[in-house]
């Protein structure tokens, strides 16, 4: 693997820890942090490649030694992934990351490593951890062993306690320009026309571009716009659409499109952007559109608890109907 091999916008920031790492400067625990779907997981896989990689090549796993061809297979003694994991009781997926397998990765970490090398961690999602979870991992976090690298992964970093926040090297991933995105988008096979929408719908951000497109979503983000608009103009009525809205699998997805419309309409009142067919009533509805939008990022974390998500949802579109005229 070279360079070459991950998105545009990665290499920069994978070159710079690279660096560090040669010249022994990169910290033992690292956050790196950035929104869903910019390739969090695609940066930190290759600096784990490198940080195991004990023939590295300019920097970068060689993928030809032991260690390269043990992490290919999955088989390398010397990693651990820390995600969400089943419930043993209930055999559903947990929603945290608990305080069991931090404490199993203080452990492992205060082992030897079999390789004789480096032993490295990924926590991925970081934000996940329960308290209890955050708490256990301070303790890693405060006693650092030589050779040991934790790479904490997390779209929320604020969501950490900003006790394991100070402890770790921080590494930002954004989006890059709209030529580089849509550089990108073309050559995955995308339409630019239809690039350029998705781009747009994103704001600039090509990897959740790309999974709108080839997902179908950016056809469903149309379809809220739509339905906002009938209900903002009185042709459809708020329960109507709630039931549509929360009738299969996209209901949350429907909300967190919802919610960007909402931060649209305030661009353009703002005059940062230029949408037809949304106005606002009055200056005075800033802080209406703020708090709907807040309303629907909250109304997503409800669905799966049990309320009548349809009355819930139609309650949140008649207000959007009370403030916003077509």
């Amino acid at each position: 693997m070279d360079m070459s091999d991950i998105a545009p916008w990665l290499q920069t920031p994978l070159r710079r820890a690279l660096d560090a790492l040669t010249a022994g400067r990169l910290g033992h625990a690292l956050l790196v942090c950035g929104p869903d779907r910019i390739g969090k997981r695609a940066f930190a896989d290759a600096l784990v490649r490198a940080l195991l990689c004990r023939e590295r090549v300019e920097g970068m796993a060689c993928g030809r030694c032991r260690d390269c061809l043990l992490l290919a297979a999955g088989t390398h003694a010397d990693l651990r992934v820390i995600g969400l994991i089943e419930n043993d009781k209930t055999g559903a997926m947990r929603r945290e990351i608990v305080v069991e397998q931090i404490r199993e990765l203080g452990a492992w970490f205060a082992l030897t490593a079999q390789r004789g090398g480096a032993q490295v961690a990924m926590i991925d999602p970081a934000s996940a951890m329960n308290a209890n979870a955050a708490n256990a991992l301070l303790k890693t976090l405060e006693e650092p062993l030589p050779g040991r690298h934790l790479l904490l992964l997390s779209a929320a970093p604020m969501r950490l306690p900003a006790t394991i926040r100070s402890r770790c090297q921080r590494i930002a991933l954004q989006p890059p320009s709209r030529n580089i995105a849509l550089d990108w988008l073309r050559g995955r096979g995308h339409d630019e026309a239809l690039a350029h929408t998705a781009l747009l719908a994103a704001n600039g951000h090509p990897g959740l571009s790309a999974h709108w497109i080839e997902s179908g979503l950016l056809d469903l983000r149309e379809a809220v716009r739509r339905d906002l608009d009938a209900v903002a103009a009185g042709r459809a009525q708020p329960l109507d659409v709630a039931r549509a809205w929360v009738g299969d699998e996209h209901a949350r997805q429907r909300l967190a499109f919802a919610a960007e419309l909402a931060v649209d309409l305030q661009a353009t009142n703002l005059g940062l952007e230029s949408r037809p067919g949304w106005r606002a009533r009055s200056s005075g509805d800033a802080q209406a559109l703020a708090n709907w939008f807040d309303a629907a990022n909250r109304l997503r974390e409800l669905l799966d608890t049990p309320i009548r998500t349809d009355l819930a949802v139609a309650g949140l579109l008649r207000d959007w109907r009370r403030f916003v005229a077509a």
